[in-house]
């Protein structure tokens, strides 16, 4: 049985003590921070709730519950609270996700109520770059245009089925993964290299705050891998990130992804720390 400690579900009026917490790591904290800082914390806006531990005045620590159960800043007493309060309303997230020292016990205490899970992504590589990029970039990695959002999706859909393992139809036939994808589009943050009607490299700036951005969907048509196209498109989303949105850029990587990795540390990225995602 999960021990019951404080926790309580925030609303706006908690929102400067919680940035507190975020930007006291903003490269771990920056989806969560990006998401408060763009809606605040009353759930609709939010897309599910944020809980808090500690009393007001006094939050130690925070876990966004909506699309995904992330932990921020998550001691021991923390993750079993959080645990203990997800357990009790049952499970609506696909993943939970963020720093392995708060997401590997809090899914101990929830697989035997929750799982088993799809996949469990142990170790996953936080990095970051602040300075420019080492590399010389690609010159034809742009941002991508409204009217090219059909072109675009079938490489996004690619993208998120190899990553995630299952493919962004299931469940609503992908209407949200399109809004979220046109979204990203029209803020200007989706870049890519574009030859005629093929997608040649692709990735996405997700989530930004004044101090980070987080690069996500990175990918190269399965014909030109291997060609150096991820290594000089990275080196121009990194170039665009620095001079427009955040001076720190971060992603994280599957551990077992050598290529990727190889691709980030040429670019001048460097490992800062180690996230794990459980897929459901």
């Amino acid at each position: 049985m999960l021990r019951t400690s404080a926790s309580r579900v925030l609303d706006d009026s908690d929102r400067e003590e919680a940035l507190a917490i975020l930007d006291a790591d903003p490269v771990a904290n920056v989806f969560v921070a990006s998401r408060v800082r763009s809606v605040g914390l009353h759930p609709a806006r939010l897309g599910g709730q944020m809980w808090g531990f500690g009393p007001r005045g006094a939050m130690t620590a925070l876990c966004y519950a909506g699309a995904n159960l992330v932990p921020v800043n998550a001691g021991p007493e923390a993750v079993h609270a959080f645990a203990d309060r997800a357990r009790r309303q049952g499970r609506r997230c696909s993943s939970i996700v963020g720093p392995a020292q708060a997401v590997i016990p809090m899914w101990e205490l929830l697989e035997p109520h929750w799982g088993p899970a799809r996949a469990v992504r142990w170790s996953q590589p936080v990095m970051a770059i602040s300075t420019p990029p080492r590399v010389p970039p690609d010159p034809a990695v742009r941002r991508v245009r409204p009217e090219e959002f059909d072109i675009l999706l079938p490489a996004c859909v690619a993208m998120f089925t190899e990553e995630v393992g299952v493919s962004p139809d299931v469940g609503d036939g992908g209407a949200l993964y399109r809004s979220r994808v046109a979204e990203l589009i029209r803020i200007g943050r989706s870049y890519a290299r574009i030859e005629g009607d093929t997608v040649v490299f692709k990735a996405e700036i997700g989530a930004v705050t004044p101090q980070a951005c987080q690069i996500q969907g990175v990918w190269v048509h399965p014909d030109l891998r291997g060609r150096g196209y991820a290594v000089a498109g990275m080196a121009a989303v990194v170039e665009h990130a620095l001079a427009c949105f955040a001076p720190l850029v971060t992603l994280y990587v599957n551990d077992f992804n050598l290529p990727a990795r190889a691709v980030y540390r040429k670019v001048g990225f460097e490992e800062v720390g180690t996230f794990t995602s459980v897929l459901f």
